[in-house]
């Protein structure tokens, strides 16, 4: 099994390559939780994610034989970039399967790191399955994502980190996707400092781990449904499984609305952009995932910041959205002149701001007599939301609240 000796040693072989990205105490999320949390800020990282540490530490082990017939991987996109880079400052061709529908920001940036990049199948699992299939074909070195214990080591010098710059955490909170992030951060941390909790989180869409934990063997599921695609992978790993239940304390889940909100309170409060996978640590603290003190000592692992401009839209909306700051409705008006008005005039009376207001005269859904309107408001949170409502169904308005 992965160990501290084995952590050590991925430390002095990634040291030139990666970064020792910053931890910083929060006062915002501090004062939100009545914890005092920390961020270890592993979005500054090259490549934009952790990736880079465990694919430097794993090509620093290949032979020369297998630098010179190149390396093949899958991923949804973040090992993807640390493979590209560590393998193109090592000298050795990197060809990496990614999913289909993998980010187009993640796709380009593997690309400009000077790896060759196939789209290949709906999910993580697919692409490696061809992956595995260009291994066999090319001769080439597979790099797993997760499931290689010179992975999980390079990783866990993150967890090395930590102790560096926060030496008494009380809490250690880390992304679970299949594994070997946690599986390294875990090994570093309980080896020096057996007391300290290390806490696994996962999204409710791809909860592999935590269903593995519960039965007592690696469930394999389905399908995955999560904005956090770089933890979105359908089982943990062979090897990550046994330090996963040998070292790590709880594994705890958290939903997608949850996520949209943690990454909307970090763009907002702390001027900080993580991508899905990169907030879920903070997301288990703020909506209280697991149990913990007021005034513990919480330190999160901010995994990447590689999120999709697509994606990021649909996220914050959907963040203001749970919110309370962001509120789309359809009604139904008399179609006479003035009847739009005296709808706006409850709006100027409870201060709803109007994104944007379609009126439509024309709509099959109500009568000749009538109009349809649909309206796009900021609104100031969800006390103000139902006020509002409260106020339009009061004045006779039936109201369909669409977002």
């Amino acid at each position: 099994m992965l160990s501290l000796s084995d952590v050590l040693e991925a430390r002095d072989r990634v040291r030139e390559t990666a970064r020792h990205t910053p931890l910083e105490a929060s006062h915002t999320f501090s004062e939100m939780t009545d914890a005092d949390v920390h961020l270890k800020l592993e979005n500054f990282q090259r490549t934009g994610a952790f990736k880079i540490r465990g694919a430097t530490n794993r090509i620093a082990t290949l032979t020369a034989a297998e630098r010179e017939a190149g390396v093949v991987t899958a991923s949804a996109g973040n090992h993807a970039q640390g493979v590209a880079l560590a393998a193109s400052r090592a000298g050795v061709d990197a060809k990496i399967v990614m999913p289909e529908h993998a980010p187009i920001a993640k796709v380009k940036a593997t690309r400009s790191y000077g790896g060759t990049v196939v789209l290949h199948g709906a999910d993580y699992s697919e692409a490696a399955s061809r992956a595995h299939e260009l291994e066999r074909e090319e001769g080439r070195t597979y790099l797993h994502a997760f499931d290689d214990e010179d992975v999980m080591a390079g990783q866990g010098t993150i967890g090395l980190e930590i102790l560096e710059d926060c030496p008494d955490p009380e809490t250690v909170v880390v992304p679970i996707g299949g594994g070997g992030l946690i599986s390294g951060v875990a090994v570093a941390i309980k080896s020096r400092r057996p007391s300290v909790r290390v806490v696994g989180v996962q999204a409710e869409g791809a909860a592999s781990a935590a269903a593995s934990l519960e039965r007592g063997e690696i469930v394999t599921r389905e399908g995955v449904d999560t904005v956090a695609d770089g933890i979105a992978t359908r089982r943990v790993g062979e090897r990550t499984f046994p330090v996963i239940r040998e070292y790590v304390d709880e594994v705890v889940t958290v939903s997608d609305p949850e996520i949209a909100v943690t990454m909307v309170h970090l763009l907002e409060r702390s001027k900080t952009l993580v991508e899905g996978a990169g907030a879920v640590a903070l997301a288990a603290i703020l909506f209280e995932a697991f149990e913990y003190e007021d005034g513990e000592t919480i330190v999160a692992a901010l995994c990447g910041g590689n999120v999709d401009l697509n994606t990021l839209t649909t996220v914050i909306v959907r963040g203001l959205v749970e919110t309370g700051r962001y509120l789309k409705i359809r009604t139904v008006l008399k179609d006479n002149p003035g009847a739009l008005d005296e709808l706006l005039e409850i709006f100027t009376a409870h201060r709803a701001n109007i994104y944007a207001i379609q009126h439509d005269r024309t709509s099959r859904e109500v009568g000749m007599s009538d109009a349809e309107v649909e309206i796009d408001l900021e609104m100031r949170g969800p006390d103000h939301v139902e006020a509002f409502l409260e106020a339009l169904e009061s004045a006779g308005y039936p109201v369909e609240v669409l977002v």
